[in-house]
């Protein structure tokens, strides 16, 4: 199913586009503008670390070291471009349990606690780029509108915390209801596994119980965002492109959301057919769009899988077992 959707959508974002243009944008680009950029992406990364160390802690509340945490990180996303079906999520959660003495489960819901606040933070910046004077009136994907797809983006993600942090404030009624589920429709074995992995996964969710480290993961996860969005702004002036800065917050949301699409590792694909079609909202022609895509989905790959491979030889884990560990885990 990724390949056939990264296929198609490949094939959508190249249709229509002049070869030999596409290459000449791509010559014309400013190299020192285009390695800020990838500098400023890369970035990205010791920042999520950072961001996890708040987030995931021991059973005695106690900090992990960051160094376990940046090769857990960086294996994580190393796998998500080498790896199917967002193998990357289970791979930091199993390189974190090998190095720590932490849960599969409780590390996996701590990344699921970052997909949710990422999500929001996603939304409110893109809100802002609509807000923006310089958003193009009526701007649709498709046939929706973008305002449309931005809220209903926004309520799901706002219910998804709200639903933690009921859980993880009154944990005993719902590991209840989950113990009876279980024993009810599984073979006594299965139902207390499933038990045992409904506790982890509370334990990641701890933190949305203490205000102040919650505020320090809101913080740093803007920190990481906005420096995300300036390496695509600043990807806009290596192409030359007539694009605001704060096109970068709409066009990051965009792409944030559709690699949540099936797709084949690297989010080939996906990646080109989502900027095509944020460029074009601010009138980028698709050939000018795409050899944009294509640049800085390329340049920016590189950095994190190369250090993700450092990462795993380091630690002596082979990509056979993060494979088996995300086929287990999903």
């Amino acid at each position: 199913m990724g390949l056939g959707v990264t296929l198609a959508l490949l094939a959508w974002a190249l249709h229509d586009i002049d070869p030999r243009e596409l290459v000449g944008y791509v010559r014309r680009a400013d190299p020192l503008l285009l390695l800020a950029a990838v500098a400023l992406a890369t970035l990205t990364f010791p920042l999520r670390t950072v961001r996890w160390q708040l987030i995931l802690r021991d059973v005695g509340g106690r900090r992990f070291p960051l160094l376990p945490l940046w090769h857990a990180t960086a294996i994580g996303f190393m796998a998500n471009n080498l790896l199917p079906v967002r193998a990357g999520e289970f791979a930091r959660a199993y390189v974190a349990q090998q190095q720590l003495p932490v849960r599969f489960s409780t590390a996996l819901a701590s990344v699921g606690v970052e997909r949710v606040l990422d999500g929001l933070l996603l939304v409110g910046l893109m809100m802002l780029a609509i807000a923006s004077p310089a958003f193009p009136g009526h701007a649709q994907i498709g046939t929706t509108s973008v305002s449309r797809i931005t809220v209903g983006a926004a309520a799901f993600f706002g219910a998804v915390l709200v639903v933690a942090v009921l859980v993880v404030h009154r944990p005993a009624p719902w590991l209840t209801l989950l113990r009876r589920i279980s024993h009810a429709v599984l073979p006594e074995r299965f139902a207390g596994r499933v038990t045992r992995i409904g506790e982890g996964l509370i334990a990641g969710l701890e933190v949305l119980k203490s205000p102040g480290r919650f505020a320090g993961v809101f913080v740093w996860s803007l920190l990481q965002w906005l420096v995300n969005a300036a390496a695509f702004a600043v990807c806009f002036r290596a192409f030359r492109l007539a694009v605001p800065p704060e096109g970068a917050l709409l066009l990051q949301g965009i792409i944030g959301f559709g690699v949540a699409l099936p797709a084949s590792p690297g989010f080939v694909g996906v990646f080109e057919a989502a900027t095509r079609v944020t460029l074009a909202i601010y009138g980028i022609d698709a050939t000018r769009a795409v050899s944009y895509a294509l640049a800085y989905h390329a340049a920016t790959f590189l950095p994190i899988t190369l250090l993700g491979l450092y990462s795993l030889s380091r630690l002596r884990i082979h990509l056979g077992e993060l494979r088996e560990a995300a086929a287990t885990g999903a």
